[in-house]
Order: C-alpha cells, then structure tokens, then sequence
C-alpha cells in the first residue's frame, strides 16, 4: 500500500524577512514576493550551488563532480568526499558572487540539503549555509534532498507539471515513485528494496573489473 508523507517542509513557503525590498506592494490585497535565494547541495559526492530570483529564475548554477577523487576506490568515500565539500564550496559561492553581480546584502535566504545523504557531507554544506546565514542575518531553509528533485521542474522555465502528478526519482542513493497531490503532501507509491538503481550499476561494474562510475 501507498502510504502519505506530510512534509514539514513546505515548497513555496515564503519565509518572513527584515527589511525592505523583501516585497512589492501590487495592491491592497496582493504581494509580489521578490528573492534571491542562494541553494548549497552537498548531499555526496557533488557540490551543487546555485543562486534562484523569483522572478528571473535561475540566474547561476555550478556543479563541481569528485568522480575522479573517488574512481580509484570503485565508489565513494565518505570522508573523502566531506573534505572535498568544504574545499570546494566557499570557491564556488564566490563565483557566484562575482559572475552575477549579486552582493552578499542582496541574498534574501540560504536553502541547504538537510538529507538524506552521507552524514558528513551533509554537515559540510549544512555549516557552510548557516554559518552565511547566520552573519548576513538570513534565514537557513533546511530542504529535503528528495522533495528538492521531486520539485525541480517547478523553477523551470516553460511547461511545468501541475498537481496531482507522479514523478520517477532516480537519484544515486534512491529510487522512488512518488505521487504529489500539493505541496508538502506526498505519496510513496513504490521503491527499491535494498539499493537504488545507481548503487546497482556502481557496485556491478566493480566487480567486473569496470570503470567507475557503472553504468551507461
């Protein structure tokens, strides 16, 4: 049986922030919400970030791959990877910053892969978020690593789903079929038992001597 996840984490939700700017007044009962919020992904063994306005959309994304760092071992290695996060992320902000033209004052939130996901890694981007958060008095949106792919084509440009839909995740550490009836209100229709999908292919091609990562 399908069973019913209520998620605490709310897409959509619009965080209340100090200051002006944060929103333009459009009439007596209505509210343009204008953000720029800065996302850090360090779930494994990818370190994601990017920067989303909500009206321009995605104006920066950048995705530094440690396949190399790990491909000696035929897989990944946890601390491995956490160090390489911590390395990697603050560069990768300042790219942001400096491709953009965006200041740190103008970044209205931090959003960050709370998990699932390896532990350190996780704690490597969580810090990193917070800690910006923390001293540009911004608020830290932790954001579930499986919500956040589900939702992802809603930040597309163009044609987007509406609810209710069912969507395929294939991520590397899980393999779902979810239903979405709103947000934050989903339901597991089905999953692997033991490994996802890309764990399969990784640990097959290992032991046929193949190169890492599996599959095609």
């Amino acid at each position: 049986m399908p069973y019913l996840i209520e998620s605490s984490i709310l897409a959509g939700h619009i965080p209340t922030l100090k200051g002006d700017g944060f929103y333009r007044q459009t009439s007596a009962n209505a509210k343009i919400y204008l953000m720029k919020v800065i996302g850090i992904e360090t779930s494994c063994d990818e370190t994601g970030i990017a920067l989303y306005d909500s009206v321009s959309g995605a104006m920066f994304q950048r995705l530094h791959s440690q396949i190399k760092l790990h491909a000696p071992f035929g897989g990944v290695v946890p601390e491995l990877a956490s160090r390489n996060h911590i390395q990697r992320t603050l560069p990768l902000l300042d790219e942001l910053l400096n491709e953009t033209g965006c200041s740190k004052g103008q970044i209205d939130g931090i959003a960050y892969t709370a998990g699932p996901g390896l532990v350190g890694a996780l704690l490597a981007g969580a810090a990193i978020a917070r800690s910006l958060a923390w001293a540009l008095n911004r608020p830290a949106v932790a954001i579930h690593h499986m919500e956040g792919h589900l939702l992802a084509p809603l930040l597309a440009a163009g044609d987007k789903p509406e609810f209710p839909f069912i969507a395929l995740l294939a991520s590397g550490g899980h393999t779902q079929l979810i239903q979405a009836d709103r947000h934050g209100c989903y339901q597991i229709l089905g999953q692997t038992v033991d490994d996802a999908a890309g764990e399969a292919f990784d640990k097959v091609a290992k032991m046929l001597g193949l190169s890492y990562p599996g599959g095609p």
